[in-house]
């Protein structure tokens, strides 16, 4: 009989080995080890609330023998997803992403507005005019929907979560998995007039290749960026190229930024900036600044316009930050927190420790973190003295214009300027973050968690991740926007500026 039992448990391993499959005792390891990676290394683990142990326990519970990796995926995707921390994530891990809708989505109003996929003349199409909102789909509310299929994204802040949603909603058979239901070949579809209940259905069939995804037009004129990034880093540094980035009309300077690049990778484009400032010195009389779409990067360029933006006589904290990790913190970490412009008091001058003493009367973070856990708190100043060497000051209006894609690095950009004499934030909140991330494997699974270690204040108190950046003129897109006729947001705070 034991012989027999012994013989049943093999079989069972080698299956799960050569299909894919993680025994219990796998997954129970690899959960006690993500546990111990959480209780050390992650920073918003726990501060709003959800208690990571506890479903934890709850999945073990429920899992008879074995697991497939791929569902396995799935679980710590939806779990880490509820932390908080907006640049965690699980990779390493396949679901079904075969059948797509044949439409573009993009938001409108706080809702999803159906597009017709192929462009035509460079421009995007409403699907139906008639009945231009997606209402349900086979019956189930769209908000039923949204609220349950991109779990990596649930803790983002409104406008960035929709936005989110109707750009991953082509994806079908993807969301499909995460609400644990069969995609089928044919799908019908409610689409809505308007708040009544003038409604239509149709069947959608869906297709085999992938279509376009929605993006602001703006940032597509961009996506050749990408493209050299990973051919011909030597073309874009050349003049002719970071130029593209840049202009001056009506005597409005204009700096749009895709990507928040470091000086280090793109000196090409830090040197024609400052070329930029000297030439737009007598020539303009105020600045956009547009990193709409920017999904982040390095905090260089932050430090760069700051040395025209901030008076000399001036210094502000602009951030505040405090490192989960081993106390005292190693040089290694100390390291990453300088590479973000980020440091300790005493490592600040007297005058840049004057300024912190006023920021903390009346700075009031909305965690009290242990002191056991975290570093002391590390901050960002802008010191105008020491950052407009070899610049002058622009004391003309600056206009930050951001959306609901700023993240990373852009939504530091947003935060950090918020608030500094003669700059404004307009158009619509932040998908605010900024985590020192870090990744790590599962022994068994060999999934890869990314974690971030850095708990991150505005000057506010709030934290960025979750809450995002709210502009000081919210200026939302409308329907010239969305298809590709107009862009209204740059019109709009270009009026403004008049």
């Amino acid at each position: 009989m034991i012989r027999i039992i012994t013989i049943i448990s093999i079989v069972i391993l080698i299956s799960c080995k050569e299909n894919n499959y993680l025994s219990k005792e796998e997954i129970i390891n690899d959960l006690k080890y993500l546990e111990d990676i959480i209780e050390k290394k992650s920073s918003y683990a726990g501060l709003n609330g959800y208690d990571y142990k506890e479903e934890f326990s709850s999945y073990i519970d429920k899992i008879q023998e074995a697991i497939s990796r791929d569902e396995f995926g799935k679980f710590l995707t939806q779990s880490i997803g509820k932390i908080g921390d907006r640049h965690a994530s699980v990779r390493e891990y396949d679901l079904n992403n075969n059948k797509f809708f044949p439409f573009a989505f993009a938001t409108y109003k706080g809702r999803i507005i159906v597009l017709e996929a192929n462009k035509t003349n460079d421009r995007y199409k409403i699907y139906n005019p008639n009945y231009p909102f997606l209402k349900a789909i086979e019956g189930i509310p769209i908000n039923d929907i949204m609220s349950k299929s991109l779990p990596e994204e649930i803790k983002a802040p409104k406008d960035a979560y929709i936005r989110k949603f109707a750009r991953e909603l082509v994806y079908v058979e993807y969301l499909y998995d995460f609400l644990g239901k069969k995609c089928p070949n044919v799908i019908p579809i409610t689409l809505n007039k308007d708040d009544s209940n003038l409604d239509t259905s149709i069947e959608v069939k869906l297709i085999k290749k992938r279509p376009i995804k929605w993006t602001e037009k703006s940032y597509s004129k961009f996506n050749y960026v990408m493209d050299l990034i990973f051919e011909d880093m030597q073309e874009l540094n050349k003049e002719e190229t970071v130029s593209k980035f840049f202009n001056i009309k009506n005597n409005i300077a204009y700096f749009t930024l895709p990507i928040m690049f470091n000086k280090g990778m793109l000196p090409g484009l830090f040197e024609y900036f400052n070329k930029f400032m000297k030439q737009i010195k007598n020539k303009s009389k105020a600045m956009i600044i547009d990193i709409r779409d920017n999904g982040g990067g390095r905090r260089d360029l932050i430090w760069e316009m700051a040395g025209y933006f901030v008076h000399p006589d001036s210094i502000y904290v602009v951030n505040a930050c405090r490192q989960r990790g081993d106390i005292p913190l190693n040089d290694n970490m100390k390291s990453s927190l300088h590479n973000r412009y980020l440091f300790a008091y005493d490592e600040l001058n007297p005058k840049e420790q004057e300024a912190v003493k006023r920021f903390n009367k009346s700075f009031k973070p909305i965690y009290q973190l242990d002191d056991k856990k975290y570093s002391q708190f590390y901050y960002a100043i802008f010191n105008g003295n020491k950052l407009s060497k070899n610049k002058y000051h622009y004391d003309k209006p600056i206009y930050i214009l951001a959306n609901e894609r700023s993240f990373s690095a852009a939504s530091v950009l947003v935060a950090t300027f918020k608030g500094i004499p003669n700059i404004t934030i307009a158009g619509i909140t932040t998908d605010g973050s900024s985590g020192n991330s870090r990744k790590f494997y599962l022994p068994n699974s060999k999934l890869r968690v990314k974690l971030s270690t850095m708990v991150s204040f505005q000057k506010d108190g709030k934290i960025l991740d979750g809450y995002g950046t709210e502009p000081d003129i919210r200026i939302e897109r409308d329907l010239d926007q969305i298809l590709w006729q107009s862009d209204t947001q740059l019109q709009r705070l270009k009026e403004t500026i008049k």
